[in-house]
């Protein structure tokens, strides 16, 4: 691995999306009427430069450390960027016309904190230090505040920023505190310097426990998992369906990354501590995702907490490592996490897309009803919604299924059997409000503005939807792929 104190070739994406940023945001001062198009079209043509720049990074093998150990690229960091590029460029192609109808479009300022959003992400996902973890934390949660109270005049969004800001401001002390615990003990802010220091067996012990719990506390609120869920619902709902969007992707995706740098690389020989942290809070949020999704009548609502279900997979993927420190048994259960990420974020996106896509200005699409009859309105959306529904209930042959069976055979693989059969109850529990959403899609009749005909789409936005729903049933078909990436990043991130 290439070793090198201030090796800016191993941060070029950071660098060029920090220098295309301040480029849009002067364009966008100075440019004219045309500055609606210029700013979306330098934003898709940033995102492009930036997957082909770490693509390149990916194929030449440029890993390493930088920084001081501040910056870290490796292959988890690199497929967790080209994710989020894909996630972040299909989110502006969807909600292209949603913003601009509903006049959130002043300037460009709304891709501006897209991209500023994106770079927080970015430097959470290759950070190697707690440090840099918490800068690009909060760089990335600045960015969604202001994103989720762009609408000034929207009372329902404002309270939505003001309790997202709230709580968001409460989780990041909870990380500095910790982080701060953990400092005191092991006299280092480094990832790997903590990791040695606490396999020396040198350190306290209390202290470190005391971190670990405000430092998975602050985890679970950027998770969105139970019992820290409380943000959720009520901000998935109150902001633009746009602005939900970049919250209920790309983001994951960072969330997923700190976790896996701060428990397993920084405190894996504490496995036996986090993880029973973890196993509690996949629980309740499993109950309390797919328990509380049922009683809901709006769509957006309802995804929210399917969301708090979903992310307890995930949690149990990241407990599931086995704790004699067998690197075959833990790659696997890692990457079942890793692969339930990537696959939960491809059909979120798509999920918000048709919400988006159904909603026109002076009428948003958020309730189920909203849905009735959509298959005699427009046969492709209600395919679309159909493929969505039954992956995210888990139903063969679409890739939820294969998702939340890699994560089932991690869990049996550690011998957590009672852990399995309660995933698999609450699952069945949640496919109730999937099948409803299909019911009413299929077999209800339109009712009030629903009678009408669906809003024009796009080529480009019908094209990417119909891509992005077929790729959750090809990669149900065909996940093999998918999952040895995932494992191959997996091992030789652990090593």
């Amino acid at each position: 691995m290439m070793q090198s104190q201030f090796d800016f070739v191993l941060a070029a994406p950071e660098i060029f999306l920090l220098a295309m940023s301040m480029l849009i945001l002067l364009a966008d001062a100075f440019w004219g009427g045309g500055r609606r198009a210029l700013a979306y079209g330098l934003s898709l043509a940033t995102l492009a430069v930036l997957f082909i720049l770490t693509f390149l990074q990916w194929t030449a093998g440029v890993f390493g450390e930088t920084f001081f150990g501040l910056f870290v690229s490796d292959p988890l960091a690199l497929v967790l960027k080209l994710a989020s590029y894909i996630a972040v460029a299909v989110t502006l192609i969807y909600g292209r016309e949603y913003i601009q109808s509903r006049d959130m479009l002043r300037g460009g300022e709304l891709y501006v904190l897209v991209l500023m959003a994106l770079l927080g992400q970015m430097v959470m996902i290759s950070a190697g230090n707690f440090l840099s973890i918490y800068l690009g934390l909060e760089l990335m949660s600045l960015a969604l505040y202001a994103m989720v109270a762009l609408r000034r005049d929207h009372e329902r969004s404002t309270e939505a920023a003001m309790k997202y800001f709230v709580l968001g401001a409460l989780a990041s002390g909870f990380m500095l505190y910790g982080m701060s615990m953990i400092y005191g003990a092991t006299g280092s802010l480094d990832l790997s310097d903590i990791a040695d220091a606490i396999g020396s067996g040198q350190i306290s012990y209390l202290p470190l426990t005391f971190g670990l719990v405000f430092l998975v506390a602050g985890l679970a609120f950027k998770l969105g998992e139970a019992p820290f869920h409380m943000w959720v619902p009520d901000v998935y709902q109150g902001a633009p369906t746009a602005i939900t969007l970049v919250l209920a992707a790309a983001p994951k995706l960072a969330a997923f990354a700190i976790t896996f740098r701060i428990l397993i690389q920084g405190l894996g020989d504490l496995t036996a501590d986090w993880q029973q942290m973890l196993m509690i809070m996949a629980i309740l949020s499993l109950a309390v995702g797919n328990l509380t999704a049922i009683a809901q009548t709006n769509f957006k609502r309802m995804l929210a907490y399917s969301t708090i279900s979903h992310m307890g997979f995930v949690l149990l993927g990241v407990m599931s490592g086995s704790l004699d420190g067998n690197p075959t048994a833990d790659a696997s259960a890692y990457g079942s996490a890793l692969f339930y990420i990537l696959t939960y974020v491809l059909t979120t996106l798509a999920s918000f897309g048709v919400i988006m896509f159904l909603s026109r200005e002076g009428f948003e699409c958020e309730s189920i009803d909203d849905l009735k009859g959509l298959n005699r309105r427009s046969p492709f959306m209600a395919l679309v919604v159909l493929f969505l529904m039954a992956s995210l209930a888990g139903l063969p042959p679409f890739v939820g299924f294969y998702a939340k069976l890699l994560i089932l055979q991690s869990l049996l693989q550690s011998d957590h059997l009672w852990l399995a059969v309660v995933a698999v109850m609450f699952s069945l529990i949640g496919a109730f409000y999937y099948l409803r959403v299909i019911k009413v899609v299929y077999f209800d009749e339109p009712v009030g503005e629903n009678k009408g005909p669906i809003p024009a789409m796009g080529f480009a936005p019908r094209l990417v939807l119909g891509l992005n729903a077929g790729l959750v049933l090809l990669l149900g078909l065909l996940p093999g792929w998918l999952m040895a990436l995932c494992l191959v990043v997996m091992r030789v991130s652990m090593t």
